[in-house]
């Protein structure tokens, strides 16, 4: 079983993108959901917004494309689009704050079966580093979760009960990793779609907490 293939990290993003709904405003976090800025609905305009202050912006730069002065929250430089804006970093949480934000996605150490989610501190680094997380989890409209299914050492990370310190309580609804998609329900972890090749049993064996197969369950789509 540990040697079958887990999904892409794009392929993740992608799926996530997918949930996007047209004139969303969404926030991307630093790490892996920063790759949701390349997937391309050409049916839906999506404004990616980041804390730095480019509101706007479109996929990640290809090499010899970049723009230094054009970056994201994380530093990786991003591509101009139509209608794009730079505005002064106190602006961006306004937004934020003001609750404008449509849907932040988020990488995490762990989720919870209720919705609970750690991202910013785990024992064996010195400080924190929960940033705007904060902000977000706290304002946005909705939380979604990209990150693997289990540790380096294989320790599951979808849990009954965050382990490390919560970033915010009961903000996660949807949740893709490695393995699949996920919904977070009243009844804990829903799962909406598997990695080709794994069945329920299997991720079940990688996972704490309970897991539910939908009734509409499929595998698991990206493009």
């Amino acid at each position: 079983m540990s040697e079958k293939p887990r999904l892409e990290r794009q392929a993740m993003c992608d799926r996530l993108a997918m949930e996007f709904q047209d004139e969303w405003i969404v926030n991307l976090g630093v790490g892996m959901p920063t790759l949701c800025s390349n997937y391309i609905d050409p049916n839906k305009e999506i404004i990616f917004h980041s804390e730095n202050g480019v509101i706007g912006y479109g996929p990640l730069a290809i090499e010899g494309q970049e723009d230094k002065h054009l970056v994201n929250a994380g530093g990786q430089k991003v591509t101009a689009v139509p209608g794009m804006a730079i505005v002064h970093h106190a602006d961006s949480f306004a937004l934020i704050r003001g609750g404008m934000v449509d849907v932040t996605v988020m990488g995490a150490y762990e989720v919870s079966e209720n919705g609970d989610f750690a991202n910013w501190r785990i024992p064996t680094r010195k400080g924190g580093g929960i940033g705007g997380a904060m902000d977000l989890a706290a304002c946005a409209k909705r939380v979604f979760i990209a990150m693997e299914h289990t540790t380096r050492d294989g320790s599951p990370r979808l849990l009954r009960k965050c382990n490390l310190p919560v970033t915010a309580p009961a903000a996660v609804k949807l949740l893709a990793t490695d393995l699949g998609l996920f919904e977070i329900t009243p009844a804990g972890f829903l799962v909406r779609e598997y990695a080709p090749g794994w069945s329920l049993e299997d991720i079940q064996l990688l996972t704490e907490a309970t897991l539910t197969l939908a009734d509409d369950a499929k595998e698991f789509v990206c493009r």
